[in-house]
């Protein structure tokens, strides 16, 4: 199974993990569908950018559809298809605060439509990309994918818990090999400009504040682009069991003063800092536990924050020329 090429259907395949995941697979020979609906969240032209260059493969076809519009879905997404790579989502903790609902309709309706789907073409391998958030405030660090307390504090967070338990009904009742992957604060070229790394430099670049929410000793699990896409290379080859639930993540956790001076050692640039209060559905801290991904999917991170943030800084500063 592992080095046979494959017909693969990504959702969310313009946007900043989906891009660069359908680099590698096109790279590696297998024919891709793109799900993508181009959700305003963030400017088009980025999301057209990203893809400029999967257009020239004939083995690439872009498909302007909306998870939630199943009959769409169903047109689109090839019989022959083997695997379905669910990264479609409306992201972000604090926006999914401002709009609930439409963060159910999106992450946990559009979620089922996929495995509908699945069911229905007998495609029989689904990697859904989950999310760090779903852990919440749990206080036992670092996190264990079998920590059977989630105390998800956003609607994205609940959504993303959704969408691992739809995952579980739909293996357990029609045969789908489910592989939720706990994403934990993905980064590198081409991320969301509304993410912290990419804003706070983007401001600095331009000699503005950056405000940092709280007295900015919160922390995170920061993971460079190239591992989570390494670790679900692995998960669409993965063969070992039906169900899973991995985190992939990097294994250590930044304080936020911590990770404003490594950006600014990184860019050789100073931030000009001012504070905010908490922000409400902000987790205190996150840290991931990869040992179960290394032993099922000998994921093993390579980068660093230091030169994961050397590595970004480089693609900023051509980009903004």
């Amino acid at each position: 199974m592992k080095n046979s090429k494959k017909n693969i259907v990504v959702t969310g395949g313009a946007g900043f993990i989906g891009s660069h995941l359908i680099d590698r697979l096109l790279e590696e020979g297998h024919t891709v569908t793109n799900i993508d609906n181009f959700d305003p969240f963030y400017e088009e032209s980025i999301k057209l950018e990203n893809i400029k260059g999967h257009l020239e493969f004939d083995t690439y076809t872009l498909h302007e559809v909306d998870i939630r519009n199943k009959e769409s879905l169903d047109k689109a997404i090839p019989n022959d298809a083997d695997v379905i790579i669910h990264l479609a989502a409306k992201a972000g903790v604090r926006p999914s605060i401002a709009d609930p609902i439409a963060y159910q309709e999106v992450n946990v309706a559009g979620t089922q439509n996929m495995l509908e789907v699945a069911r229905e073409k007998e495609i029989k391998q689904f990697v859904f990309a989950s999310s760090s958030s779903v852990y919440g405030k749990n206080p036992n660090v670092p996190w264990k994918e079998d920590d059977a307390v989630l105390q998800p504090i956003s609607p994205y967070a609940s959504t993303k818990v959704s969408g691992e338990l739809l995952g579980h009904v739909y293996s357990h009742l029609y045969d789908i090999r489910f592989l939720a992957l706990r994403f934990f604060t993905v980064y590198g070229p081409r991320q969301r400009p509304d993410l912290a790394i990419h804003k706070f430099l983007k401001l600095m670049s331009e000699e503005k504040e950056i405000t940092l929410y709280g007295d900015g000793s919160t922390r995170r699990d920061y993971t460079y682009i190239d591992d989570i896409i390494d670790g679900v290379m692995a998960a669409v080859s993965y063969d070992g069991s039906q169900y899973e639930v991995i985190n992939l993540g990097n294994n250590q956790t930044i304080e936020l003063l911590e990770l404003v001076e490594a950006i600014e050692k990184a860019s050789g640039i100073t931030a000009k800092k001012t504070f905010g209060p908490e922000q409400p559905g902000d987790v205190k801290q996150t840290w991931s536990d990869v040992n179960k991904a290394f032993k099922i999917l000998k994921y093993n991170p390579n980068y660093n924050l230091a030169n994961g943030l050397e590595s970004f800084s480089k693609w900023f500063k051509k980009k903004i020329k």
